[in-house]
């Protein structure tokens, strides 16, 4: 889908007179606002019609192609539909709030709502708009759990005629397909830099650099406890690789935090966790999560490079590489390991520090550590760079939402007073 060329925004004469309360020309106000007078306002069960979806269980299910949409996305397949595309379906229990637009037929499980008739909408202007709805706030409203969606359809909404929908769906989907790119290209990013880290701090790749010996012949490899490795690199424990510095740090109630509320980052295991007027280090280090379920499922960083000022909870071991190790080489081998062997939590996943002072480390030269992490840096900074793009991609989609699923811009002329024809 393409945008329309013929954007007709809101004048300023909008802003201004609608934060006076005063309607401007070509808009009339609603039970939703000021929108434009070809518009209309009406509930949302007006416009289209929410319907449960069906049952399925896993001994009924048949080996097919046809996609299973439970409330958080596709969740298998089977071999026959229940509903044809372009379809729209939602959370009814588990995950509520997702929109998910279906392009072939498929089949909703009894745990979502689908769109089973658009009376006044297209289903593309449909999935845009059922997103500015807070279906959170009809969870269990009618004293059922989940989403009743009885409740859904009292919800008011404005629809604009369907050429102006086309074209705000057209709009947005093209945003939306921007987002998928980016998405995708960050993950083929994060997937070579995995391996490349994998490469790279086991020897199995060397850099040019280190790779001869001063006679020009190939560096060869040799067997270690932690299996081949380059014959020029070394292996010790982590706690003659760094010192620990958890001595030092003071873990603060959120309560009290809020009465020193400041300047400086507050970390805890997997990241800042608040902002204090007062430091406890002032360095260049390694954090290493001590606890939670980021230790098994690794949704996030779980060894961190923090510098300057600083306060850390109890929450994280701190660590200070010694002379004879790379800072960045050291964070990156750290997050590289698997940390479900040395897990001595039960309820909550934790790591000790006397399991984390035997941790073997491999150690190359310093200069081909820092090489090392030099690489794995640039990497870095490029995955970031598209995770900002991609960050404010969707703010920028969020803002169009806003602007065009209210008439504030318009995306075609507007046409002649008359009544909505929808």
């Amino acid at each position: 889908m393409t945008a329309s060329d013929q954007v007709a925004e809101a004048s300023a004469q909008y802003l201004s007179e609608t934060t006076g309360q005063v309607v401007p020309g070509g808009y009339k106000q609603t039970e939703v606002g000021a929108i434009p007078e070809n518009w209309y306002c009406c509930n949302l069960g007006d416009a289209l019609t929410l319907q449960r979806g069906f049952d399925l269980p896993q001994r009924l299910r048949n080996e097919g192609n046809v996609p299973i949409i439970s409330s958080s996305g596709e969740s298998g397949k089977h071999n026959k539909a229940m509903v044809g595309a372009p379809g729209i379906v939602t959370g009814r229990y588990g995950t509520i709030g997702e929109i998910f637009y279906i392009q072939e037929p498929f089949w909703p499980l009894n745990t979502t709502l689908y769109v089973s008739k658009f009376i006044q909408t297209s289903a593309e202007y449909a999935y845009y708009l059922l997103q500015t709805v807070d279906f959170d706030s009809h969870s269990g409203k009618s004293g059922v759990p989940g989403v009743n969606r009885n409740d859904v359809h009292q919800e008011k909404i404005a629809i604009p005629p369907i050429p102006e929908q086309t074209a705000i769906a057209n709009a947005l989907f093209d945003v939306d397909a921007l987002i998928d790119e980016l998405e995708k290209l960050i993950a083929k990013k994060q997937a070579i830099k995995t391996a490349t880290m994998q490469q790279l701090l086991t020897g199995r790749t060397r850099l040019p650099q280190f790779a001869l010996r001063e006679g020009g012949t190939q560096k060869g490899y040799m067997q270690s406890e932690l299996g081949e490795i380059p014959e020029d690199w070394g292996i010790c424990e982590l706690q003659d690789a760094v010192d620990f510095l958890d001595g030092l740090r003071k873990p603060v109630k959120s309560g009290d935090r809020a009465k020193i509320s400041g300047i400086y980052p507050y970390y805890g295991a997997s990241g800042i966790v608040d902002y204090v007027n007062d430091y406890i280090f002032d360095d260049d280090l390694i954090l290493l999560g001590e606890d939670g379920e980021n230790i098994l499922s690794r949704n996030l960083p779980l060894a961190f490079r923090v510098s300057g000022k600083l306060w850390v909870n109890n929450h994280a071991h701190v660590m200070k590489p010694k002379s004879n190790f790379d800072i960045g080489y050291l964070t990156d081998f750290l997050e590289g390991l698997d940390y479900s062997l040395l897990n001595s939590g039960t309820a909550q996943p934790k790591l000790n520090k006397q399991a984390c002072l035997k941790i073997k480390v491999v150690k190359p030269t310093k200069d081909e550590q820092t090489a090392i992490a030099n690489i794995l840096f640039d990497m870095d900074a490029e995955i970031q760079t598209l995770q900002k793009r991609l960050s404010k991609t969707r703010q920028i989609k969020q803002g169009m939402m806003q602007e065009l699923l209210t008439g504030k811009i318009r995306l075609v002329k507007p046409a002649p007073k008359e009544s909505a024809n929808v």
